[in-house]
Protein backbone atom coordinates (compact mmCIF):
# COMPACT_ATOMS: atom_id res chain seq x y z
CA UNK A 1 0.00 0.00 0.00
CA UNK A 2 1.25 3.49 -0.97
CA UNK A 3 2.72 5.45 2.29
CA UNK A 4 3.21 8.88 0.48
CA UNK A 5 -0.53 9.16 -0.94
CA UNK A 6 -3.80 8.11 -0.07
CA UNK A 7 -4.42 4.34 -1.74
CA UNK A 8 -7.63 4.48 -4.13
CA UNK A 9 -9.50 1.86 -4.84
CA UNK A 10 -12.16 1.10 -7.18
CA UNK A 11 -14.57 -1.85 -6.13
CA UNK A 12 -16.13 -3.65 -8.91
CA UNK A 13 -18.21 -5.34 -6.61
CA UNK A 14 -21.73 -6.74 -9.03
CA UNK A 15 -20.79 -4.39 -11.51
CA UNK A 16 -20.06 -6.43 -13.87
CA UNK A 17 -23.39 -7.50 -15.47
CA UNK A 18 -22.40 -10.68 -15.92
CA UNK A 19 -19.94 -10.47 -18.56
CA UNK A 20 -16.42 -10.65 -18.19
CA UNK A 21 -15.65 -8.36 -21.29
CA UNK A 22 -17.44 -5.86 -19.14
CA UNK A 23 -15.37 -7.02 -15.61
CA UNK A 24 -12.00 -6.20 -17.76
CA UNK A 25 -13.43 -3.22 -19.63
CA UNK A 26 -13.83 -2.03 -16.19
CA UNK A 27 -10.72 -2.68 -15.00
CA UNK A 28 -8.70 -0.64 -17.55
CA UNK A 29 -11.37 2.28 -17.01
CA UNK A 30 -10.36 2.39 -13.13
CA UNK A 31 -6.78 2.40 -14.48
CA UNK A 32 -7.66 5.61 -16.93
CA UNK A 33 -9.54 6.77 -13.90
CA UNK A 34 -6.43 6.96 -11.72
CA UNK A 35 -7.34 4.26 -8.96
CA UNK A 36 -4.69 2.31 -7.26
CA UNK A 37 -6.51 -0.64 -6.91
CA UNK A 38 -9.11 -2.67 -8.14
CA UNK A 39 -11.16 -4.99 -5.35
CA UNK A 40 -13.07 -7.80 -6.07
CA UNK A 41 -15.63 -9.98 -4.43
CA UNK A 42 -14.80 -13.45 -3.93
CA UNK A 43 -17.80 -15.46 -2.43
CA UNK A 44 -21.13 -17.71 -4.11
CA UNK A 45 -24.45 -17.48 -3.14
CA UNK A 46 -24.13 -20.77 -1.08
CA UNK A 47 -21.11 -19.77 0.76
CA UNK A 48 -22.42 -16.43 1.64
CA UNK A 49 -26.31 -17.75 2.70
CA UNK A 50 -28.69 -20.60 2.30
CA UNK A 51 -31.28 -20.68 -1.04
CA UNK A 52 -34.22 -20.64 1.51
CA UNK A 53 -37.37 -18.30 1.02
CA UNK A 54 -38.76 -17.83 3.94
CA UNK A 55 -39.18 -14.00 5.15
CA UNK A 56 -35.68 -14.63 7.01
CA UNK A 57 -34.19 -14.72 4.40
CA UNK A 58 -35.79 -11.79 2.24
CA UNK A 59 -34.90 -8.14 2.60
CA UNK A 60 -37.47 -5.50 3.74
CA UNK A 61 -34.81 -2.59 5.76
CA UNK A 62 -36.69 0.21 2.88
CA UNK A 63 -33.51 -0.63 0.69
CA UNK A 64 -33.11 -0.63 -3.25
CA UNK A 65 -33.41 -4.57 -2.95
CA UNK A 66 -35.95 -4.99 -0.92
CA UNK A 67 -38.25 -7.77 -1.77
CA UNK A 68 -35.55 -9.91 -2.90
CA UNK A 69 -34.38 -13.20 -1.01
CA UNK A 70 -30.59 -13.36 -0.07
CA UNK A 71 -29.48 -16.07 -2.00
CA UNK A 72 -30.85 -14.52 -5.39
CA UNK A 73 -29.63 -11.11 -4.57
CA UNK A 74 -25.92 -12.98 -4.24
CA UNK A 75 -26.36 -15.31 -6.94
CA UNK A 76 -26.86 -12.51 -8.93
CA UNK A 77 -24.11 -10.22 -7.76
CA UNK A 78 -20.75 -12.80 -7.58
CA UNK A 79 -18.40 -13.06 -9.34
CA UNK A 80 -17.37 -15.95 -11.08
CA UNK A 81 -14.32 -17.53 -9.52
CA UNK A 82 -13.04 -18.77 -12.91
CA UNK A 83 -12.83 -15.10 -13.79
CA UNK A 84 -10.60 -14.00 -11.17
CA UNK A 85 -7.12 -14.73 -12.63
CA UNK A 86 -8.14 -13.09 -15.75
CA UNK A 87 -9.10 -9.69 -13.91
CA UNK A 88 -5.82 -10.29 -11.54
CA UNK A 89 -3.49 -10.98 -14.85
CA UNK A 90 -4.98 -8.00 -16.65
CA UNK A 91 -4.58 -5.40 -13.33
CA UNK A 92 -1.01 -6.64 -13.02
CA UNK A 93 -0.21 -6.21 -16.54
CA UNK A 94 -1.89 -2.18 -15.82
CA UNK A 95 -0.01 -1.83 -13.21
CA UNK A 96 -2.62 -2.41 -10.53
CA UNK A 97 -3.25 -3.90 -7.84
CA UNK A 98 -5.91 -6.20 -7.43
CA UNK A 99 -7.09 -7.63 -4.22
CA UNK A 100 -10.88 -9.13 -2.88
CA UNK A 101 -12.80 -9.40 -0.18
CA UNK A 102 -13.58 -13.26 0.68
CA UNK A 103 -16.51 -14.53 2.36
CA UNK A 104 -15.24 -17.99 3.65
CA UNK A 105 -12.38 -20.29 4.60
CA UNK A 106 -12.75 -21.36 0.85
CA UNK A 107 -12.62 -18.31 -1.07
CA UNK A 108 -9.40 -17.07 1.55
CA UNK A 109 -7.80 -20.70 0.14
CA UNK A 110 -8.69 -19.32 -3.51
CA UNK A 111 -7.31 -15.73 -3.17
CA UNK A 112 -4.14 -17.33 -1.70
CA UNK A 113 -3.30 -19.74 -4.30
CA UNK A 114 -3.49 -16.55 -6.91
CA UNK A 115 -0.88 -14.70 -4.79
CA UNK A 116 -3.55 -12.21 -3.61
CA UNK A 117 -1.63 -9.03 -2.04
CA UNK A 118 -3.74 -8.18 1.29
CA UNK A 119 -7.59 -9.07 2.28
CA UNK A 120 -10.73 -6.88 3.09
CA UNK A 121 -13.22 -7.60 5.34
CA UNK A 122 -16.84 -6.38 4.21
CA UNK A 123 -19.23 -4.63 6.62
CA UNK A 124 -21.23 -7.35 7.31
CA UNK A 125 -18.08 -9.58 8.08
CA UNK A 126 -16.57 -7.76 10.80
CA UNK A 127 -18.48 -10.18 13.49
CA UNK A 128 -17.25 -12.98 11.52
CA UNK A 129 -13.85 -13.66 13.86
CA UNK A 130 -13.04 -17.23 12.57
CA UNK A 131 -12.95 -15.86 8.99
CA UNK A 132 -10.89 -12.44 10.03
CA UNK A 133 -8.06 -14.49 12.06
CA UNK A 134 -8.17 -17.19 9.21
CA UNK A 135 -6.92 -14.42 6.54
CA UNK A 136 -4.72 -12.36 9.03
CA UNK A 137 -2.74 -15.08 9.43
CA UNK A 138 -1.64 -15.12 5.81
CA UNK A 139 0.25 -12.29 7.14
CA UNK A 140 -0.61 -10.01 4.46
CA UNK A 141 -2.36 -6.47 5.63
CA UNK A 142 -5.66 -6.11 6.43
CA UNK A 143 -8.39 -3.97 5.45
CA UNK A 144 -11.72 -3.82 7.36
CA UNK A 145 -15.08 -2.24 6.95
CA UNK A 146 -16.88 -0.93 10.20
CA UNK A 147 -20.56 -0.14 8.32
CA UNK A 148 -22.25 -2.03 11.08
CA UNK A 149 -19.91 -2.60 13.93
CA UNK A 150 -19.92 -1.05 17.49
CA UNK A 151 -16.61 0.00 18.90
CA UNK A 152 -16.43 -3.30 20.38
CA UNK A 153 -17.09 -5.00 17.13
CA UNK A 154 -13.90 -3.15 15.69
CA UNK A 155 -11.49 -3.53 18.94
CA UNK A 156 -12.32 -7.13 18.57
CA UNK A 157 -11.43 -7.35 14.92
CA UNK A 158 -8.37 -5.52 15.77
CA UNK A 159 -7.71 -7.69 18.71
CA UNK A 160 -7.85 -10.57 16.20
CA UNK A 161 -5.68 -9.76 13.54
CA UNK A 162 -2.89 -9.32 16.40
CA UNK A 163 -3.28 -12.24 18.14
CA UNK A 164 -2.87 -13.92 14.37
CA UNK A 165 0.73 -11.99 14.62
CA UNK A 166 -0.59 -9.27 12.24
CA UNK A 167 -0.21 -6.05 12.81
CA UNK A 168 -0.92 -4.27 9.24
CA UNK A 169 -4.33 -3.20 9.60
CA UNK A 170 -6.40 0.04 8.08
CA UNK A 171 -9.98 0.32 9.54
CA UNK A 172 -12.13 2.05 7.08
CA UNK A 173 -15.08 4.28 8.28
CA UNK A 174 -18.03 2.95 6.44
CA UNK A 175 -21.84 3.64 6.68
CA UNK A 176 -23.69 0.60 5.30
CA UNK A 177 -26.60 2.17 3.53
CA UNK A 178 -26.85 2.57 -0.46
CA UNK A 179 -26.84 4.96 -0.75
CA UNK A 180 -25.06 6.29 2.08
CA UNK A 181 -26.82 10.15 3.12
CA UNK A 182 -23.78 13.00 3.96
CA UNK A 183 -25.42 13.91 7.48
CA UNK A 184 -24.83 9.89 8.10
CA UNK A 185 -21.14 9.86 7.06
CA UNK A 186 -19.61 10.83 10.66
CA UNK A 187 -15.95 10.77 9.58
CA UNK A 188 -14.56 12.48 12.77
CA UNK A 189 -15.28 8.74 14.02
CA UNK A 190 -12.45 7.54 11.63
CA UNK A 191 -10.25 10.32 13.28
CA UNK A 192 -11.51 8.96 17.00
CA UNK A 193 -10.68 4.83 15.72
CA UNK A 194 -6.98 6.53 14.41
CA UNK A 195 -6.37 7.63 17.79
CA UNK A 196 -8.25 5.48 19.72
CA UNK A 197 -6.76 1.86 18.29
CA UNK A 198 -3.63 3.52 16.58
CA UNK A 199 -4.14 2.09 13.30
CA UNK A 200 -4.54 3.18 9.99
CA UNK A 201 -8.04 4.67 8.68
CA UNK A 202 -9.72 5.07 5.74
CA UNK A 203 -13.30 5.74 3.86
CA UNK A 204 -15.29 3.04 2.25
CA UNK A 205 -17.68 5.35 0.92
CA UNK A 206 -21.08 4.54 -0.42
CA UNK A 207 -22.31 8.40 -1.23
CA UNK A 208 -23.28 9.50 -4.64
CA UNK A 209 -20.83 12.58 -4.64
CA UNK A 210 -16.94 12.71 -4.02
CA UNK A 211 -17.03 15.27 -1.27
CA UNK A 212 -16.95 12.68 1.41
CA UNK A 213 -13.59 11.21 -0.29
CA UNK A 214 -12.06 14.75 -0.17
CA UNK A 215 -12.93 15.40 3.60
CA UNK A 216 -11.62 11.88 5.05
CA UNK A 217 -8.48 12.92 3.76
CA UNK A 218 -7.99 16.12 4.82
CA UNK A 219 -9.04 14.16 8.21
CA UNK A 220 -5.88 11.71 7.52
CA UNK A 221 -7.50 8.85 5.35
CA UNK A 222 -5.08 6.94 4.25
CA UNK A 223 -7.22 4.37 2.04
CA UNK A 224 -10.05 5.73 -0.23
CA UNK A 225 -12.94 2.67 -1.58
CA UNK A 226 -15.39 3.56 -3.83
CA UNK A 227 -17.65 1.20 -6.04
CA UNK A 228 -16.89 1.59 -9.74
CA UNK A 229 -19.36 0.58 -12.52
CA UNK A 230 -17.97 1.20 -16.20
CA UNK A 231 -21.59 2.75 -17.16
CA UNK A 232 -24.17 3.17 -15.21
CA UNK A 233 -26.38 1.79 -18.04
CA UNK A 234 -25.45 -1.88 -17.09
CA UNK A 235 -27.32 -2.20 -14.29
CA UNK A 236 -26.81 -4.83 -11.29
CA UNK A 237 -27.09 -4.57 -7.65
CA UNK A 238 -24.62 -1.68 -7.14
CA UNK A 239 -25.50 0.43 -9.76
CA UNK A 240 -27.30 2.64 -8.16
CA UNK A 241 -24.52 4.21 -5.50
CA UNK A 242 -21.21 3.68 -7.79
CA UNK A 243 -19.25 5.80 -9.60
CA UNK A 244 -18.19 6.05 -13.67
CA UNK A 245 -15.22 6.42 -15.11
CA UNK A 246 -16.06 10.48 -15.29
CA UNK A 247 -17.02 10.67 -11.65
CA UNK A 248 -14.32 8.76 -10.21
CA UNK A 249 -12.06 10.57 -12.22
CA UNK A 250 -12.84 13.39 -11.08
CA UNK A 251 -12.79 12.41 -7.45
CA UNK A 252 -9.26 10.90 -7.83
CA UNK A 253 -8.33 14.36 -9.08
CA UNK A 254 -9.82 16.20 -6.07
CA UNK A 255 -8.08 13.78 -3.53
CA UNK A 256 -4.85 14.15 -5.25
CA UNK A 257 -5.35 18.02 -5.17
CA UNK A 258 -6.35 17.77 -1.44
CA UNK A 259 -3.16 16.09 -0.69
CA UNK A 260 -1.33 18.57 -2.39
CA UNK A 261 -3.33 21.52 -0.78
CA UNK A 262 -2.45 19.91 2.42
CA UNK A 263 1.15 19.32 1.54
CA UNK A 264 3.77 19.10 4.64
CA UNK A 265 5.02 20.86 7.71
CA UNK A 266 7.20 23.53 6.65
CA UNK A 267 8.47 26.95 7.79
CA UNK A 268 11.43 26.40 5.10
CA UNK A 269 11.95 30.23 3.60
CA UNK A 270 11.80 29.26 0.15
CA UNK A 271 12.83 31.49 -2.99
CA UNK A 272 9.00 31.49 -3.11
CA UNK A 273 8.43 33.03 0.31
CA UNK A 274 11.89 35.36 -0.15
CA UNK A 275 10.53 36.98 -3.20
CA UNK A 276 7.31 37.40 -1.93
CA UNK A 277 9.04 39.60 1.36
CA UNK A 278 9.73 42.43 -0.59
CA UNK A 279 5.92 43.65 -0.43
CA UNK A 280 6.00 43.06 3.25
CA UNK A 281 6.28 46.31 5.45
CA UNK A 282 9.51 47.85 6.45
CA UNK A 283 10.79 51.39 7.87
CA UNK A 284 10.75 53.91 4.87
CA UNK A 285 11.49 57.98 5.15
CA UNK A 286 8.15 59.31 4.16
CA UNK A 287 9.08 63.11 4.30
CA UNK A 288 12.39 65.01 3.86
CA UNK A 289 15.13 64.96 6.66
CA UNK A 290 18.51 67.14 7.22
CA UNK A 291 21.51 65.43 8.80
CA UNK A 292 21.16 65.79 12.50
CA UNK A 293 17.67 66.06 12.50
CA UNK A 294 15.68 63.58 15.21
CA UNK A 295 13.96 60.38 13.81
CA UNK A 296 10.39 60.47 14.67
CA UNK A 297 6.58 59.67 13.71
CA UNK A 298 6.74 62.23 11.52
CA UNK A 299 9.10 61.38 9.49
CA UNK A 300 9.42 57.08 9.67
CA UNK A 301 6.88 54.70 9.08
CA UNK A 302 6.23 50.86 8.62
CA UNK A 303 4.78 50.72 4.97
CA UNK A 304 5.15 48.28 2.06
CA UNK A 305 7.93 47.47 0.32
CA UNK A 306 10.21 45.63 2.66
CA UNK A 307 13.63 47.09 1.62
CA UNK A 308 13.86 48.60 4.47
CA UNK A 309 15.19 47.12 8.34
CA UNK A 310 12.23 45.56 10.25
CA UNK A 311 9.39 46.93 11.58
CA UNK A 312 10.11 45.90 14.84
CA UNK A 313 12.81 48.48 14.96
CA UNK A 314 10.57 51.31 14.84
CA UNK A 315 10.14 52.37 18.51
CA UNK A 316 13.53 52.19 19.40
CA UNK A 317 14.92 54.17 16.14
CA UNK A 318 12.47 56.87 17.26
CA UNK A 319 14.79 60.14 18.67
CA UNK A 320 17.86 58.92 17.14
CA UNK A 321 19.19 61.48 15.09
CA UNK A 322 20.20 60.73 11.04
CA UNK A 323 23.43 61.07 9.90
CA UNK A 324 22.67 62.40 6.57
CA UNK A 325 20.12 64.42 4.18
CA UNK A 326 17.85 61.75 3.27
CA UNK A 327 14.49 61.23 0.62
CA UNK A 328 11.30 60.81 1.25
CA UNK A 329 10.86 56.95 -0.36
CA UNK A 330 14.05 56.30 0.86
CA UNK A 331 14.59 52.59 2.57
CA UNK A 332 15.99 53.46 6.36
CA UNK A 333 19.19 51.81 7.09
CA UNK A 334 21.15 51.28 10.54
CA UNK A 335 24.06 53.12 8.99
CA UNK A 336 21.17 56.67 8.21
CA UNK A 337 21.09 56.57 12.03
CA UNK A 338 23.30 57.29 15.33
CA UNK A 339 22.39 55.16 17.65
CA UNK A 340 22.59 56.08 21.41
Amino acid sequence: MKKENCFIIAELSANHGGDIAIAKETVRAAKRAGADAIKLQTFTADTITLDVKTDLFKINQGTHWDGKYLYELYKDGSLPWEWHKPLFDLAEELGLVCFSSPFDFTAVDFLENLGVPMYKIASFEITDIPLIAYCASKGKPMIISTGIASDKDIELAIETCKKAGNNDITILKCTSAYPAALEDINLLTMVDIRDKYQVKVGLSDHTTGIEAPVVAVSLGAQVIEKHFILNKKIGGNDAHFSLDEAEFTKMVKAVRNAEKILGKVSYEMDVKKMKSREFSRSLFIVKDVKQGEAATKENIRSIRPGYGMHPKYYNIVLGETFTTDLKKGTPLKQEHLTHR
